[in-house]
């Protein structure tokens, strides 16, 4: 019953991270043509630091169990999502680099959700 558990949380962790960083890199790609339209809406990165939390919260529950490559993949991109969010909030930069690792960070749970789906069905058709 563990390990039917464990196979259960994880594709969570992995569609909650897909869909905190797709809406986090949409949100990212368009709102600053939003700001463009006379709405009086300013770029609060706090926001930003909050899609961050939900991927680090994510990350740090995938990362134990997955291989090295897809680990990798995922804590460059929150590495990357965290000093651009940083940097805008105490220097107020922008870098593109939250662009960047919104999309390392799908790609890194996409994987480790496709990975858990084909150990999944391996172990399926062994019985």
């Amino acid at each position: 019953m563990y390990n039917k558990m464990k196979k259960i949380t994880s594709p969570i962790y992995d569609i909650l991270g897909i869909s905190s960083a797709t809406i986090c890199l949409v949100h990212c790609l368009l709102f600053p043509l939003l700001t463009v339209l006379p709405l009086g809406l300013n770029h609060n990165p706090y926001i930003d630091l909050i899609f961050a939390l939900i991927g680090l919260f994510a990350i740090v529950k995938i990362i134990k169990k997955t291989d090295i490559i897809i680990s990798g993949i995922l804590i460059l991109s929150i590495a990357l999502i965290c000093v651009s969010v940083l940097a805008e909030i105490f220097f107020e930069i922008h870098l593109d680099l939250i662009i960047i690792g919104g999309v390392g960070m799908i790609i890194g749970h996409f994987l480790n959700y496709k990975s858990h789906k084909r150990k999944q069905d391996d172990t399926t058709t062994r019985f």
